[in-house]
């Protein structure tokens, strides 16, 4: 229910989350801070949740889809 009311919101929204569920049911963009530590910086993802797990198979392990 939280995902398809946050789903309907028409403005814009930055969340964290470690719920695949939630982060696959609505985020069109992703933020990879893990390089933050090492003086890298964060990279934007202009793709989705799933692109960006199929482009880095960065999901955690034991996750199933």
């Amino acid at each position: 229910m939280l995902v398809q009311t946050l789903a309907d919101f028409e403005g814009s929204m930055m969340f964290v989350s470690h719920d695949r569920g939630f982060l696959r049911g609505l985020a069109n963009r992703v933020l990879d801070v893990s390089e933050c530590a090492t003086g890298k910086g964060a990279k934007a993802y202009p793709g989705s949740y799933v692109e960006w797990v199929e482009k880095t198979g960065m999901e955690a392990p034991g996750v199933h889809r």
